[in-house]
């Protein structure tokens, strides 16, 4: 008898998972707390709390894993971003390259991908149940309690295999912890984001064009907070502003908010323009930042949770997508290793040591991994609303740039075949940039990516000291002789 897997949430990750299960031969059946978001009553809610999505290697590399006919028809409603744009105050803009070699990184509007995965679902006749809410999970006697929104009732949903892929706010994380000494984290950054929108222009032939330079990712930063912009498929731009609380909340009314953002980006302010500022202002929500980290992400072989209940992350490296796609093909590679076979039937409280080998190697592979990209997350919001703008952190990139010609270029792509049956390569050699590393090399672990980016920074600082201090010689020494004729 085929085993029955429940996975607990219909985002992006859930959708993979259960499309990764049900290939293994698992029946699944998927809840989720939220309704349909395919349903034209249901779309202007869900659109108004998404950052756009930016999707590299990692998440494509997932894609591919799972079903490489899924990740082509996925690729053609991408819009490939080949670097960042830097606003300045003054109006300049100027691009910074994500990669020497010409790789990309990718936007897609979350709720386009959302829509397009779970109609994936549909036409593998997954089920999935919306209105759902969890609301008690029993792990050992194997039995998930939800709410049904629509009439009030409550129903017991009976589980091989559970996944908790509901998000920030995890119920199955929740419960998880009753039973699992669990470490856990959460904290919420001071800052926060309110979306707003880049209208589509009107050419003199009436056709819609982009503003903006399709192919970037477009940053306004001003130090203690930024303002970015990713392209859609219908020529806008889903903007999202960045800054701390104890800003937003000076800003008392639209007319406020309008003054203070034309002082801090004019040219953004002219190509919004005012009285959409004031309707996005009014209408969408500020919403926090949170940044978790937990462990353990299993108990026994009965659950798992993955994606942003596992490790939510705040969305300056662009990874939390890709992070959560990579859980689900670093789980259904360990499924595979471990040899877990879904039909071989396990009856009352026995413990499949198959699938609890997989879940513990899991957690103790993939932990690391996972608090390293949550900490480069972090990190990385320092660098898009100040450190780009700095002498020192161009000169930095032009040394990581020179220093990263001697080492052979593989395109991502080339690495998408062997990841359908491992994790993670070893260690490489050469020198490689961490922005490259992150968001190029999905055979690279975070972990990996961390310990190499630590090594060649103490490097790349010597270097970068060393040339400035002899530049600083060569040019006293220069001085001095002038002076001296």
């Amino acid at each position: 008898m085929v085993r029955k897997a429940v996975i607990v949430g219909s985002g992006p990750v859930g959708c993979l998972t259960a499309l990764a299960l049900s290939k293994a031969g698992w029946s699944v059946a998927v809840y989720d707390a939220r309704a349909d978001i395919r349903l034209p009553e249901n779309k202007s809610q869900s659109l108004q709390r998404s950052i756009n999505l930016a999707i590299s290697s990692r998440g494509i590399a997932a894609l591919h894993a799972v079903d490489p006919l899924i990740s082509k028809r996925f690729m053609k409603t991408v819009i490939p971003m080949r670097g960042r744009m830097i606003h300045t105050t003054n109006g300049a803009a100027e691009s910074q390259l994500y990669d020497l070699n010409g790789q990309c990184i990718n936007s897609i509007d979350r709720a386009l991908l959302n829509e397009d995965m779970l109609n994936e679902l549909t036409a593998a006749s997954i089920e999935v149940h919306f209105d759902h809410k969890l609301v008690a999970a029993d792990f050992n006697k194997k039995v998930l309690t939800f709410n049904k929104k629509t009439d009030g009732t409550t129903i017991g949903v009976p589980f091989d295999f559970c996944v908790g892929a509901d998000g920030s706010y995890s119920t199955v994380r929740s419960q998880l912890m009753r039973v699992t000494r669990m470490d856990y984290q959460q904290e919420y950054i001071p800052h926060e984001y309110i979306e707003l929108r880049v209208p589509a222009r009107v050419d003199e032939n009436g056709n819609e064009q982009f503003q903006l330079d399709p192919g970037h990712l477009h940053i306004w930063p001003r130090h203690s907070f930024m303002l970015i912009a990713l392209p859609n498929q219908d020529k806008s731009f889903t903007s999202t502003l960045f800054a701390p609380t104890s800003e937003f909340s000076k800003l008392k009314s639209p007319d406020e908010f309008v003054s203070w953002f034309r002082l801090q980006f004019p040219d953004a302010t002219e190509i919004i323009g005012e009285a959409r500022l004031k309707q996005d202002f009014l209408h969408n929500p500020r919403s926090p930042l949170i940044h978790i980290k937990a462990h353990p992400y299993h108990y026994k072989d009965r659950v798992i949770i993955l994606g942003d209940a596992a490790h939510a992350m705040v969305p300056f490296y662009g990874q939390g997508l890709n992070c959560g796609l990579e859980d689900v093909r670093v789980l259904d590679v360990l499924l595979r290793k471990n040899e877990v076979d879904p039909v071989h039937s396990i009856s009352g409280g026995e413990i499949d040591g198959r699938l609890a080998n997989a879940l513990q190697e899991y957690t103790e592979t993939r932990h690391d991994d996972l608090i390293a990209i949550c900490d480069l997350a972090m990190a990385n919001y320092e660098e898009m609303r100040h450190s780009v703008t700095t002498p020192l952190y161009r000169l930095r990139k032009m040394v990581d740039g020179l220093l990263s010609y001697g080492t052979r270029f593989i395109p991502f792509q080339t690495l998408i075949s062997q990841l359908t049956s491992t994790t993670f390569s070893r260690a490489p050699s050469g020198w490689l940039a961490l922005y490259t590393m992150v968001t190029f090399r999905p055979d690279i672990s975070y972990a990996e990516v961390r310990r190499k980016a630590e090594r060649q920074n103490r490097l790349l600082d010597v270097a970068v000291w060393s040339g400035l201090l002899a530049t600083a010689y060569v040019s006293t020494v220069a001085t001095l002789k002038w002076l001296k004729t």
